[in-house]
């Protein structure tokens, strides 16, 4: 925080003395020769790694808030991720919902990028399906009120996220009231109204049959993710999962069902509207699966 009275160069001589201080107080507790500084942020811990990408816990040097530094390798990079890239930061950049993950800065590094995005204390949804199991209907309903909410906003920027899975869903806190936020846009991209996108990607537990069948597809793909991760939330397992041949054994499952594999336990007890919203996700042709406005019209969710 500037100080009153204080010029930039000031402010900017005590950050750097201030940064110092804090460094050498790092080095001493954590007995280490080498702490790692980016920007204003001091790297703590890493808290997760995908092939383009690791993800950072860290500490602002000044005012010592918690944040989550992404770090994509730009080498790693092909044309169709860094238009993904380039997706991402520029939606990010322009939003500010309590139900998608909050862009902070950006810091250029050395063949790297760092996205400084708020730190998410409750983990993930799906380390939290691991912990809770099968959660109740009015908390499924809850939750999925929130990723409604996140959602229109990605499908009023004419955005498909690709990626929507428990993993990429964050909770604000460890309390009951915690919030869900859509996080990593990594495979995110622009679809315009009648328009298609045509690239296999996404998690194959959470894709779409029209991804799995190598079809063109549009933003109900991410309708399909969220009717997985409802399904989930409601019997603590996937609809559809293979052991082998992944991708060929989960179509082959799809193309087969007749009905979705609710758990016996929970079928009897849950309203017929929960039940129908997620069969109505859940459907192999896209023309028949729900619409982004009949799911946020649908009687499961005004509760």
């Amino acid at each position: 925080m500037k100080r009153r009275g204080e010029s930039r160069e000031g402010r900017q001589q005590r950050i750097m003395e201030t940064k110092k201080i804090i460094i050498e107080e790092a080095k001493i507790c954590s007995l280490q020769s080498e702490v790692v500084v980016v920007g204003e942020y001091i790297l703590k811990s890493k808290v997760g790694e995908g092939p383009i990408s690791t993800v950072w816990k860290a500490n602002n040097i000044v005012t010592q808030e918690e944040v989550a530094l992404k770090q994509v390798f730009l080498s790693k990079l092909n044309p169709t991720l860094k238009n993904c890239l380039d997706c991402e930061l520029n939606f990010l950049s322009g939003v500010k919902h309590p139900n998608i993950i909050r862009l902070l800065d950006v810091i250029k590094g050395e063949g790297c990028i760092f996205l400084v995005l708020e730190f998410c204390a409750g983990g993930n949804l799906s380390s939290y399906i691991q912990q809770h199991g099968r959660v109740q209907e009015k908390t499924a309903r809850r939750f999925m009120q929130q990723l409604g909410a996140g959602l229109e906003i990605l499908h009023s920027h004419h955005i498909i996220h690709r990626d929507l899975k428990p993993q990429n869903i964050l909770l604000s806190c460890l309390d009951s009231d915690a919030v869900l936020k859509i996080a990593d846009f990594g495979l995110s991209r622009i679809v315009r109204p009648g328009d298609h996108a045509g690239t296999v990607c996404g998690s194959p537990l959470y894709m779409a049959p029209e991804i799995l069948e190598f079809q063109s597809y549009d933003e109900k793909v991410d309708l399909w993710s969220l009717g997985a991760i409802l399904f989930e939330l409601l019997n603590g397992y996937p609809p559809f999962h293979g052991r082998t041949n992944v991708q060929f054994q989960l179509l082959q499952k799809i193309k087969s069902c007749k009905s979705l594999p609710f758990s016996e336990i929970i079928l009897p007890g849950l309203d017929p509207d929960c039940v129908d919203m997620c069969s109505r996700l859940l459907m192999r042709n896209p023309e028949k699966r729900l619409s982004f406005d009949e799911f946020y019209q649908h009687k499961f969710l005004k509760r």
